[in-house]
C-alpha cells in the first residue's frame, strides 16, 4: 500500500481496514476453517497470529496478562507519542517549539518505563513475546525521537538483543525496499495528515 498517494482510500483496502491505516491482514486459513477473515490495528493482528500459532503469548494467566498490559501500553502510550514526536518534529510545515518539546519530553519518559520494565529481565516480559514485537519497532528510531539509548542501559541492551534476532533482521530485509524516508510533498501531506470524518 502506498499510503502517500491514497492507496488506503480504495474500497477494496477499506473492506479490510476501515480506519483506511497499515497494518491490515487477510487470514486465507483461518483456525475454525470458514471464510477468510481479515484483521486491521497492529496489536490486534499481533493478539491473533499469537493464538492462532499459540507462540509469542503465554497461556501462564500472569504472564499472559504481563504481555497484554505492555502491548496495550505500546498501542495507547509509546506508539501514539513518539508518532506526534515524528510528526512534530520532522513533518509539520510549522515547527512549534511546544509541541515538539512535550512529545520529545513524554518520549523520554515512556523510555524510562520501559527501561524500568527491563531491568532484569531480557525481555519486557520475561519471554520474548508480542509485546517485544509491537515495542521495538517505535525504538528503532530513536534519534529521530532525539532519544539518546546510553540513557536507558536496560533498554539499550534490550534493543541490541532484538536487533540481533534472526527474524528480526529477515523482517528489516524485507522491508528495505519500502522503507526509503517519504518525500512529503504538500499533495501527500494533504493525503497523510488532512483527514477528516468526510475525507473519501
Amino acid at each position: 500500500m502506498n499510503i502517500g498517494v491514497g492507496d488506503q482510500f480504495k474500497p477494496d483496502f477499506l473492506r479490510i481496514a476501515p480506519n483506511n491505516r497499515i497494518p491490515a491482514i487477510v487470514d486465507h486459513d483461518p483456525i475454525d476453517g470458514g471464510e477468510p477473515i481479515s484483521i486491521f490495528e497492529s496489536g490486534a493482528i499481533l493478539l491473533y497470529l499469537s493464538e492462532k500459532t499459540g507462540q509469542f503469548l503465554s497461556t501462564d494467566l500472569r504472564i499472559r496478562q504481563l504481555v497484554l498490559e505492555w502491548l496495550f501500553w505500546q498501542m495507547g502510550g509509546l506508539g501514539p507519542m513518539a508518532g506526534q514526536n515524528h510528526h512534530f518534529s520532522q513533518y509539520a510545515p510549522e515547527k512549534i517549539p511546544y509541541a515538539i518539546d512535550r512529545y520529545v519530553r513524554e518520549t523520554n519518559r515512556l523510555y524510562g518505563v520501559l527501561d524500568r520494565q527491563l531491568e532484569g529481565r531480557n525481555y519486557i516480559a520475561g519471554d520474548y513475546s508480542i509485546a517485544d514485537m509491537a515495542c521495538y519497532p517505535w525504538i528503532v528510531p530513536h534519534e529521530k525521537q532525539q532519544q539518546t539509548l546510553t540513557d536507558f542501559p536496560n533498554l539499550k541492551r534490550w534493543f541490541e538483543a532484538m536487533q540481533g534476532r534472526a527474524a528480526v533482521i529477515r523482517a528489516y530485509e524485507k522491508g528495505q525496499p519500502f522503507s526509503n524516508n517519504p518525500v512529503i510533498t504538500e499533495e501527500s501531506r494533504k493525503i497523510l495528515f488532512g483527514q477528516t470524518a468526510s475525507t473519501h
